[in-house]
């Protein structure tokens, strides 16, 4: 009698334990996007550049069966890394804005930006996000696009690949 009482309370707290660590590892992910910026841009114009984001979590993004599980989707999180050419420093932009759109809309929301970027900053900067903003129907669209509004500081001798990296907290939804 006592060995399946023990059973039970191991099976128990297993279950319990893989629900918290699930929990806490559900509760930021990232979507990346690479972005080129072509060498023929024109300085101190505004001009974009688009993509689509990928996360490695598909539960997420709209593909799983799971979107229900989650609620007041915000962003937590935006960088941006040269990552082509080699040495490209970031100086080069002057500003730059981060949009999230859903890919069958025309809606987009700006979650992250950085004004007076400067001249010496290397490879890789943090954008300031702006999390007032729920963005759960765009996270959980079957599709998830990148916009990028630049205005470059300097004119660039080769195109630039630039991969941005923008985390999203969650919650989890425990009235479905």
């Amino acid at each position: 009698m006592k060995k399946p009482l023990v059973l039970l309370f191991v099976i128990a707290v297993i279950m319990t334990g893989c629900a918290a660590v699930q929990s806490i590892v559900r509760s930021s992910f990232p979507y990346t996007a690479t972005l080129i910026v072509p060498a023929a841009s024109q300085v101190n114009t505004t001009l974009s550049a688009t993509s689509q984001a990928s996360s490695f979590d598909q539960i997420f993004t709209g593909q799983g069966s799971n979107t229900d599980a989650i609620k007041d989707v915000r962003i937590a999180s935006a960088r941006l890394d040269a990552t082509s050419p080699s040495g490209q420093n970031m100086g080069a932009f002057k500003s730059i804005r981060i949009y999230v759109s859903r890919g069958d809309s025309a809606s987009e929301v700006l979650v992250a930006s950085r004004d007076d970027i400067g001249t010496a900053v290397g490879n890789s900067i943090m954008l300031d996000i702006d999390n007032s903003r729920l963005l759960d129907d765009y996270i959980k669209s079957s599709t998830v696009r990148v916009r990028m509004e630049y205005v470059l500081r300097s004119s660039l001798t080769s195109d630039v690949s630039l991969k941005a990296s923008l985390g999203f907290s969650v919650a989890p939804n425990t009235a479905r």
